[in-house]
């Protein structure tokens, strides 16, 4: 029996591809271990983050970039990697109360939110840099939208990103919500799709959020960055 010759390099491309496979269905699995934890209500704030930082080595994410930095304020955020020092919330109460900067921290106050959602990131390309940056300012977005924290809300506001850019983390957590809601909570379903109706409106309406470098004007009143950005908040804006 003659058995194929096999040369050196068809072995070498034999192995790089099942050393492809096996590495992409490793990644695969640690994007699904968060999903599938989250698709059983445990929804906190570290499991939300394991799946992020699973999907930042995803083309999803780098392609999410790109988009990114068609508009130029967006480019030159993540060009410069600008991240502002972390929120002093006390220091913000300071401010006007009609102020962004008020306003904000008194809602992470009255919620006993941390600002901090993004220091344990390491910032090593573009697509890091827009996970950090999106981890500083979450609750900006949710005071200037005005959804707020419930799960329905949560939801309505990642749908806010995607018609500004293709957002992964956003996808997959409505994606994820829509399943739950499906199988757990169907009297849900209407609230959920209401919401995710919602944020894809206003943020297709929208300026870019990505881009605004918040921190440089805590001062400038609430109502005149809606303005300014083209947002008509949700009526249930209180804290």
């Amino acid at each position: 029996m003659r058995f194929p010759t096999i040369i050196p390099a068809q072995l070498t491309s034999i192995f790089n591809t099942k050393a492809a496979e096996i590495q992409f269905h490793l990644h695969l699995l640690q994007v699904l271990k968060p999903f599938v934890t989250l698709l059983y209500g445990e929804d906190s704030l570290d499991t939300v983050g394991e799946l992020s930082i699973a999907l930042l080595n995803t083309p999803s994410f780098d392609l999410a970039a790109q988009h990114l930095q068609r508009d130029p304020a967006s480019a030159a955020l993540i060009q410069e990697r600008y991240l502002s020092p972390p929120h002093d919330l006390d220091a913000l109460l300071q401010y006007p109360q009609d102020s962004l900067g008020y306003i904000y921290a008194a809602q992470m106050k009255a919620q006993g939110f941390d600002p901090d959602l993004y220091s344990h990131l390491k910032v090593d390309s573009d697509a890091s840099y827009v996970e950090a940056r999106l981890g500083q300012t979450h609750d900006i977005w949710h005071t200037v939208t005005g959804f707020k924290t419930s799960a329905i809300d949560e939801i309505g506001l990642q749908a806010f990103h995607l018609p500004q850019f293709p957002y992964p983390l956003a996808t997959m957590l409505i994606a994820n919500s829509l399943i739950a809601s499906t199988f757990f909570e169907p009297e849900e379903l209407p609230q959920l799709l209401n919401a995710i109706a919602q944020g894809w409106e206003m943020g297709k309406a929208a300026k870019s959020l990505f881009a605004q470098k918040w921190e440089q004007a805590w001062d400038k009143p609430l109502s005149q960055w809606q303005a300014e950005l083209r947002i008509q908040p949700l009526l249930r804006q209180s804290i």
